[in-house]
């Protein structure tokens, strides 16, 4: 998934980037107004002795996160709101002619000590969240919004970036790029709406600032307080006894008796597939799919606030919906091929998920239980179905799959044949919490590349699902290498037990290394258009290229190796293993459908919304695509829906689909152009994860490709059968 992170480039902060169809949270934020009413605290000179005032000594500008206390974030963010806003006027007010030089290059460097302490708060939020870091984003969530307000709606500054556009002809490429990027940005922020508009605009701003921020936290800690408690191990009938050792070690990290099931971002829950007893499926089931829709972290009421002030502000711009206004910036341009592209699936897709359904029901049937399929019953007896096909025991093929070899040996290896990259570890460089390990990275001519920080294992305060992010942002107008972050949820093994993974997470672990080496490689000048600072519907594509690469029988034949004996995975339990990876597509497909057309329904809203129930809401746009079918739910329901509610996926969340589309044409091209090489690597490096958004984004596809690309190998991928579409 792609978390895009707040690391910030210039006046904006740049994208980070999500998992899969996993967890893949943006937070959110909104551009707009004037300088009306500024209000920024006043607050004292940062003294020196904050480790944050200047920039990092430590390699790269790694955060000296052994000296950062969270006070320091806090006076690093309010004295760096004053300081950008002092450097934004400045370049507003110059009395020289307006140059791409005294206005872009000028913006893209302001508000350095502010990006420095937002980076932290955002990063160390999500991924080592505390109740103060928790109350101190409530807090800046507001005033960022507003400092973005007080930037891009400053008239002195627009009229000035005017003059450097009507004169951008002579720039070379990549600066004409920026002019069209800035042009979008002061469009969208409001700066040709009238002064009563931008006011308003602004108040909706500070209010989905606040909103967005409270839905986020209320998951967050709904999550944890709906965690399944056990106490009578007997219950657990059917996890393994490392599952059981890692739920009694989440209890005991969490101060309670018993074990615990912690829950993860999505609707599906891994347990569904193991735990023998019904009702406790059930439990969990609920648990997850009920998640914040009542009680004391109740989000209903939030994403219908939500949902009616963006339909408001996209009003204020002359849009129908925010569907309109948002997809203006995107590869689709507007809902309606979002719609064509999403509603073209269903026919095969529900076609495919009827025959696993009767597969399972059929299973059910031949084991004398006569209930209904629900939906915590198709896990559990689809694994069972999955096991009959492939004879596959998960207990056994874990044990290829041990934690260390899987990125040395899988991840890494793959890079370095690939790319010609190496890596160092660094373990006396810091890292926010015990488990983040930081490694240094190399061209193959020993030239640096930058940092990777790994933070791989669940623990209490991460939200749940993977995600990339970046500390520092590779730019060559301050010559910045990057600082890039993946951060996972694994499941930690016991003390003395091996740490093995699933193999969801072995892909995981690539896709979210995608997401790396598209901030890692990136090669441009302007932090605005750096690494993964692109649109949505593309930002997942490097990242689901790479995870393809787990399947690779080169690849997994180095990394698939059994955890005590170093002996590679036997070639018939790989090729049930790979085989398998095929199984439930059609149940995969149409959770992640139903998630993406329910956001679109979400945001196709006008000005006359109003729900009061967001339950029936939901129905009635399943019903309204044919998807809705109770033993699928949606792989995210609107309480819980962080994408959309708490993070930049807003009439997005297509975008993993679209950008799969890509990947996958590209990988096949790949896969026949010669495979696994340093030629193709390098092909792909430069064609792709260096450009960043340094040009128009269809434009550096065909620069790769040769071509645009085709549905067909994105159906390949999925297993999606043709044949059985009704």
């Amino acid at each position: 998934m792609l978390k895009k992170s707040l690391l910030a480039t210039g006046v904006v902060l740049a994208l980070s980037a999500c998992s899969g169809l996993d967890d893949h949270v943006v937070e959110e934020r909104t551009m707009t107004p004037s300088l009306i009413d500024v209000t920024v605290p006043e607050v004292t000179a940062l003294p020196d002795s904050n480790p944050l005032k200047f920039a990092s000594t430590l390699p790269y500008q790694l955060p000296p996160f052994d000296q950062i206390s969270d006070a320091d974030v806090e006076a690093a963010i309010m004295a760096g709101m004053a300081e950008q806003l002092a450097q934004v006027e400045a370049i507003a007010n110059n009395p020289a002619p307006a140059t791409f030089a005294n206005t872009l290059e000028a913006l893209e460097r302001s508000g350095a000590l502010f990006g420095r302490g937002l980076s932290i708060l955002y990063n160390l939020g999500s991924s080592a969240g505390t109740p103060e870091r928790l109350a101190l984003m409530a807090k800046v969530s507001p005033l960022y919004s507003e400092q973005q307000d007080n930037i891009m709606l400053n008239p002195k500054l627009y009229q000035r970036f005017g003059q450097v556009a009507a004169n951008s002809q002579d720039l070379n490429p990549e600066q004409q790029r920026l002019v069209e990027v800035y042009q979008q940005r002061f469009e969208q922020a409001g700066a040709s709406l009238t002064e009563q508009q931008q006011t308003r605009v602004r108040e909706i701003n500070k209010q989905l600032s606040s909103l967005t921020t409270e839905f986020g936290q209320n998951v967050l800690k709904a999550s944890q307080a709906d965690a399944i408690e056990v106490t009578d191990v007997a219950r657990l009938q059917g996890l393994s006894e490392a599952e059981i050792g890692s739920a009694k070690a989440a209890a005991e990290q969490a101060g309670k008796p018993g074990y615990l099931l912690p829950l993860v971002n999505t609707t599906r829950q891994s347990y569904l597939s193991s735990i023998d007893d019904r009702a406790l499926r059930e439990q969990i089931w609920r648990a997850s799919a009920e998640r914040a829709s009542s009680g004391e972290f109740d989000n209903t009421k939030v994403a219908t606030e939500i949902a009616a002030l963006r339909a408001e502000k996209a009003a204020l711009f002359g849009y129908s919906n925010w569907a309109e206004y948002q997809l203006q910036s995107q590869m689709a341009a507007k809902p309606e091929a979002v719609f064509e592209l999403l509603g073209s699936m269903v026919p095969q897709v529900i076609a495919n998920a009827e025959a696993e359904a009767a597969e399972i029901t059929a299973l059910m049937a031949a084991q004398g239980v006569n209930h209904e399929l629900e939906a915590w019953d198709w896990f559990y007896y689809g694994e069972q179905v999955r096991a009959a096909k492939y004879q596959l025991d998960n207990a056994e093929v874990a044990q290829y799959f041990e934690f260390e070899r899987v990125l040395q040996d899988g991840v890494f290896f793959t890079m370095n044949r690939l790319f010609g990259i190496s890596f160092k570890e660094r373990p006396e460089l810091p890292g926010y919490h015990d488990d983040v390990r930081v490694f240094e990275i190399f061209n193959a001519d020993g030239s640096p590349v930058g940092l990777f920080v790994a933070d791989y294992f669940a623990r209490e305060g991460k939200r749940g699902g993977a995600w990339m992010n970046a500390f520092v942002g590779q730019n060559k107008l301050q010559n910045e290498l990057p600082v890039i972050v993946n951060v996972m949820n694994i499941p930690k093994a016991a003390a003395g037990e091996p740490q093995l993974v699933a193999f969801d997470d072995v892909t995981t672990m690539f896709h979210e290394f995608g997401h790396a080496v598209h901030g890692l490689f990136s090669d441009v000048t302007y932090p605005s258009l750096a690494g993964t600072s692109v649109s949505r519907d593309f930002v997942e594509f490097p990242s689901t290229f790479q995870e393809d690469w787990a399947y690779h029988p080169e690849v997994i034949g180095n990394y698939a190796k059994h955890y005590q004996t170093g002996e590679p995975i036997p070639a018939e339990l790989l090729e049930k293993v790979l085989a398998a990876g095929k199984f439930n597509q059609g149940f995969d497909t149409l959770e992640y459908l139903s998630s993406a057309l329910l956001d679109m329904e979400w945001h196709s809203v006008g000005t006359d919304f109003k729900v009061d129930d967001i339950e029936a809401f939901e129905q009635q746009a399943l019903a309204k695509h044919g998807i809705r079918i109770s033993a699928i739910p949606p792989r995210y329901k609107s309480s819980y829906f962080s994408h959309i509610f708490a993070g930049g996926y807003s009439a997005g969340y297509y975008a993993y689909l679209w950008s799969e589309i890509l990947a996958a044409d590209a990988f096949a091209h790949i896969r026949d152009s010669g495979g696994l090489t340093r030629e193709q690597g390098d092909h792909f490096r430069h064609s792709i994860l260096s450009m960043g958004n340094s040009q128009d984004l269809m434009t550096t596809y065909e620069g790769f490709r040769g071509q645009q690309p085709t549905t067909e190998a994105l159906l390949i991928r999925r297993g999606i059968q043709l044949s059985k579409a009704k």
